[in-house]
């Protein structure tokens, strides 16, 4: 069985171990679960690496990769993406005046 430690790329601290399990909710939430079955959820993150060999898995957190996942999830699924679109745009308006 392989278990996986879970990396933030940003600080390269460890945010997780002995992993099985990785999967997004419905509302896009990344979601590890240990052996016990126990689970973490962060909010916004992206799976960047899963390394089999050094059993590591890469995450990069951001609250832009949330909205970018349900804006991508919208206009794959042809719902009203025009407005993820524009919530999307608006985030990173406001991300560019704080920068």
């Amino acid at each position: 069985m392989c278990e996986f430690k879970i990396i933030n790329k940003t600080d390269s601290s460890q945010i997780g171990e002995d992993v099985l399990v990785l999967s997004y909710t419905e509302n896009n939430e990344l979601v590890f679960k240990d052996v016990l079955g126990i689970g973490e959820k962060l909010e916004s993150a992206l799976i960047l690496d899963v390394n089999t060999l050094n059993q590591t898995c890469i995450v990069l957190q951001h609250p832009l990769i949330r909205e970018f996942l349900e804006l991508i999830l919208s206009i794959d699924a042809k719902n009203d993406y025009k407005v993820k679109i524009e919530e999307f745009i608006k985030s990173l308006e406001d991300l560019k005046k704080n920068l």
